[in-house]
């Protein structure tokens, strides 16, 4: 099991699963809603996540059509994303999580978009639209 929170520690989560490989994503709207060169990602099954508190402290944004993000109104960090499209999943911001995680990084993508200021100087596979 894994447990997260926000900065501000009002909202607290826990994960009864392993964790996906994680997903590095450089899309402009992940750049902005992070305030950073790309956001760290982990799909998990809404079944394997529980709200342990902060319900009432979590806001959402569509930030295009389908797609929620959802955050802690009291500090703004960014908790978790859903899509319309993907039913049942949503994706945990990584920076979150408290234990050491056994998964690492898979993949960039929307690397089209990705900021000018810095480079991406791994062996990760890199994908300039998203992952289908």
């Amino acid at each position: 099991m894994y447990t997260g929170s926000c900065l501000c520690g009002g909202v607290k989560f826990s994960i009864n699963a392993e964790l996906a490989p994680i997903q590095i994503c450089h899309c402009s709207q992940c750049r902005k809603a992070q305030g950073s060169a790309f956001a760290t990602n982990t799909p998990v099954s809404t079944s394997n996540f529980e709200l342990k508190s902060g319900a009432d402290l979590l806001t959402k944004y569509e930030s295009s059509p389908g797609k929620r993000r959802f955050f802690c109104r009291t500090c703004g960090s960014p908790i978790y994303s859903s899509r319309d499209s993907l039913l049942n999943v949503i994706r945990i911001r990584a920076g979150l999580l408290d234990e050491p995680l056994k998964v690492k990084s898979a993949f960039h993508f929307y690397t089209a978009s990705k900021c000018s200021w810095m480079e991406i100087n791994d062996d990760l596979p890199q994908y300039e639209e998203g992952v289908k």
